[in-house]
């Protein structure tokens, strides 16, 4: 019975390992391929442009400024809300 419930246990954690919840994203630090996996509706191009938009602009001041990037908008914003995360930061231009 014992060896019994261990499969099960094993079975069960196998089967949901690949649907761990992502964990907040710092869009003022995060590189391409983090924004890519993590967000949803941004792939590697978009994750792109918003690493180059914010080398160009500066950090992000609000999740709401993402849409600024081209390919961007407030729909793909409001759609990653929970995962968005802004790290309060000195650099500059």
């Amino acid at each position: 019975m014992r060896k019994l419930s261990q499969i099960l246990l094993f079975l069960l954690f196998s089967l949901t390992a690949g649907t761990v919840l992502a964990g907040p994203v710092d869009i003022n630090t995060a590189d391409a391929d983090t924004l890519s996996r993590e967000l949803d509706g941004v792939g590697n191009y978009k994750a792109r442009e918003i690493v180059e938009y914010r080398r160009t602009h500066g950090p992000f001041k609000s999740p709401e400024d993402l849409a600024k990037v081209k390919g961007i908008g407030l729909k793909t914003v409001e759609k990653n809300r929970d995962k968005l995360r802004l790290r309060k930061t000195t650099a500059t231009r």
